[in-house]
């Protein structure tokens, strides 16, 4: 992407596409019913962000919200609120990067905004599985799910992400290609 510049039409919207696709991800742990899930036969308990339910022997699912407890309301709240600053952040990418001069310390400030956004969903991520596994009462084999990991890679994807946005200000000539080509090339 540096070799070639942001002008250069493929490389341009890498990063913005990579915020989009970590706004799905986020969608998907938000919305995933497997955030924790029972491992083994019978299948008695499964678990969202936002609710526990539990299958009695040969009975139909009873579901509890999580909203009645304060850590289930912090746990959702901090990472909705990573997830929120995470569409804030992939719409200021689409408007930095669809403008013909780049501001590059718009950008940077896009990065900071990103790490702010990884330790709201890092605290929500965290606090869940520590009080869930405490206060809510497991029977059988349980495991944190498919839902939950991509809480984890949407997290991840924030951290990244921030650090290639604060970096690029970094090569803001070589992007803009102000910087003349160095051959290496010696003649005889």
């Amino acid at each position: 992407m540096v070799k070639y510049g942001l002008d250069y039409t493929r490389c341009r919207w890498i990063l913005p596409l990579l915020l989009g696709i970590g706004v799905i991800f986020g969608i998907i742990a938000l919305a995933g019913r497997g955030w924790l899930e029972s491992q083994t036969l019978p299948y008695v308990h499964q678990a969202s962000l936002w609710e526990s339910c539990r299958r009695l022997e040969g009975g139909e699912w009873t579901c509890e919200s999580l909203m009645g407890y304060a850590w289930g309301r912090a746990a959702a709240a901090t990472y909705l609120v990573g997830f929120i600053l995470l569409v804030i952040c992939f719409a200021l990418a689409i408007i930095a990067f669809a403008i013909d001069t780049l501001r590059f310390n718009f950008i940077r400030g896009i990065g900071g905004l990103l790490f702010v956004s990884a330790v709201f969903s890092i605290m929500g991520l965290v606090i869940y599985p520590v009080k869930f596994s405490t206060e809510i009462e497991m029977t059988g084999i349980n495991m944190f799910s498919w839902a939950y990991g991509f809480g984890w890679t949407t997290a991840i994807m924030e951290i990244c992400l921030g650090f290639f946005f604060c970096c690029l200000p970094n090569y803001e000539d070589q992007i803009l290609g102000n910087v003349k080509p160095t051959y290496f090339y010696s003649s005889p």
